[in-house]
């Protein structure tokens, strides 16, 4: 892998853009739009809607980074594979994530969808977890992308995808309980937990496990994934959504909540990890807890969400292309080792 085309020059596609390009990598960055920032490598307007534009352009690179809207991945991973390139993503949809899988049996480079922070870098951390037990009774996986001053009742500012947080609140969501796979609503489990001593509240919503319940059935009684928000959020959430019956007009409620709650640079990530299970014989409980804030890189500020996210796609990437993961197929994130992924160029910006 020597060359890779970044699709979609937003605050993650541009910092992992500029992360790909100082990992050695030979990047060319596409977008409609031109990207806020000088780039150190060619930018092209390319529309990556079009079939010929796409094809045409994975007959020039051996890797392709989407970080389109979730919607528009299909297609990318669809052209990707005729390419025979390897194919990489940040999506939480779970049809997607189905249809790439679909696509892996017959790829003949790594098919990698899922590789930013949930799913991504928070099953990289309980598949860990998981592997310290000789039997794992539970892992209790929780992500929050939260202003570090919030205002208002709904305490939040949409620094990541309109398209995909409503797609989070609204879908159903995978879980293990009871040693039984199945879907339970989003936005539901509600629980209280606390970091550095704030008070979070975390409930259910789709796609942030990945593959993990297929993989663990049988052998994990209980996952689950839910995202964390400031106390009060998700009643909220729940009477915008249910009795304003916005679930029926999803791309409006996007433009709604964004209008309200704009991005803020002032953000903090939250991660929570909690595994529970044997080791020779006695109950023990794993935590990895961390609040992720704004750092300096390439000589800018980057907030917490757009470097976590980039970061771990990047690692990822960074990890097939020196051979230290499979270069074929379908890649799953918890069969990404943790401590090998800490110790990649960019994957040390989250130790």
């Amino acid at each position: 892998m020597k060359k890779i085309a970044i699709l979609g020059l937003g605050k993650v596609g541009a910092l992992a853009a500029r992360l790909l390009h100082d990992s050695g990598l030979e990047v060319t960055g596409h977008d409609l739009h031109a990207p806020r920032e000088d780039m150190p490598f060619a930018v092209q307007a390319t529309d990556v809607t079009d079939p010929t534009a796409l094809a045409a352009l994975f007959g020039t690179c051996d890797a392709v980074l989407s970080c389109l809207p979730f919607h528009l991945n299909t297609a990318v991973a669809t052209a990707a594979h005729a390419a025979g390139i390897h194919y990489f993503d940040l999506t939480e949809d779970v049809p997607t994530t189905q249809a790439i899988l679909d696509l892996s049996k017959t790829s003949k480079g790594v098919m990698a969808p899922q590789c930013g922070l949930a799913p991504g870098f928070v099953g990289i951390v309980g598949a860990k977890q998981i592997a310290d037990f000789d039997h794992c009774r539970s892992c209790r996986m929780r992500v929050g992308a939260l202003p570090q001053n919030p205002t208002g009742l709904m305490g939040y500012a949409f620094n990541w995808s309109p398209d995909g947080v409503v797609n989070e609140y609204l879908n159903d969501c995978e879980v293990i309980e009871g040693g039984v796979r199945k879907w339970v609503s989003p936005m539901e489990w509600l629980e209280t937990l606390y970091i550095d001593g704030m008070k979070l509240e975390a409930f259910t919503t789709s796609g942030g496990l990945g593959t993990m319940c297929e993989t663990y059935l049988g052998q994990v009684d209980n996952i689950d994934y839910k995202t964390m928000r400031y106390p009060g959020h998700a009643e909220l959430m729940n009477f915008f959504f249910h009795e304003l019956l916005m679930r029926d007009r999803r791309e409006d409620a996007g433009d709604i909540l964004v209008n309200a709650k704009p991005p803020t640079d002032n953000d903090v990530v939250y991660v929570h990890v909690a595994s529970e299970g044997t080791i020779d014989g006695h109950m023990r409980r794993e935590e990895f807890v961390r609040a992720y804030r704004p750092i300096e890189i390439a000589g800018r500020m980057r907030t917490a969400i757009s470097w976590t996210t980039s970061a771990s796609v990047v690692a990822v990437i960074e990890m097939v292309r020196d051979g230290a993961l499979p270069g074929q197929g379908f890649l799953k994130q918890e069969d990404i080792p943790l401590d090998a992924f800490l110790k990649t160029r960019t994957g040390a910006l989250y130790a």
